[in-house]
């Protein structure tokens, strides 16, 4: 269950946190992931269709599908953060249920639980094509203060 009280009062839009992003992550400006959106603890992140990014099988490769997922975990925590966030991913635990056929992929993600210490968020991933979810996520993160105090 989510926290009632609100993450945070400063906004950025979705532009900002997509800056962010690739620069904290350049594998993320280079495979050209898009923040859609990101507010109250919530992000959309798009990955467009990338041939390189292909399995054996014709399907989205696990690696991009879980560094999508990371990506738009930040980019929540982004969102609720101000853009100053140097928290990093302490668990990751990934369900595929379905394969994803070549094309876009959307990650949804939401923050579950911001403590001083500890974030808890789930990222539901599914072609953007399709409306069943392809890939269930649950991460943590640790909390690392900005200037890293």
């Amino acid at each position: 269950m989510a926290d009632s009280a609100p993450f945070s009062t400063e906004r950025c839009s979705a532009a900002e946190i997509q800056a962010i992003v690739h620069a904290g992550v350049p594998i993320a400006g280079g495979w050209g992931v898009e923040v859609v959106e990101a507010a109250a603890g919530r992000a959309v992140v798009r990955l467009p269709f990338r041939p390189d990014l292909l399995r054996p099988g014709g399907t989205v490769s696990g690696p991009a599908l879980m560094g999508l997922a990371d990506v738009a975990m930040w980019a929540a925590l982004l969102g609720v953060t101000g853009g100053r966030d140097e928290s990093v991913t302490s668990t990751m635990t990934v369900n595929f249920l379905r394969p994803f056929a070549p094309g876009p992929v959307l990650a949804e993600a939401r923050l579950l639980k911001r403590g001083k210490r500890m974030v808890f968020g789930e990222v539901l991933l599914r072609a953007e094509s399709a409306e069943e979810v392809s890939a269930h996520v649950t991460t943590s993160w640790v909390v690392i203060a900005p200037g890293g105090g």
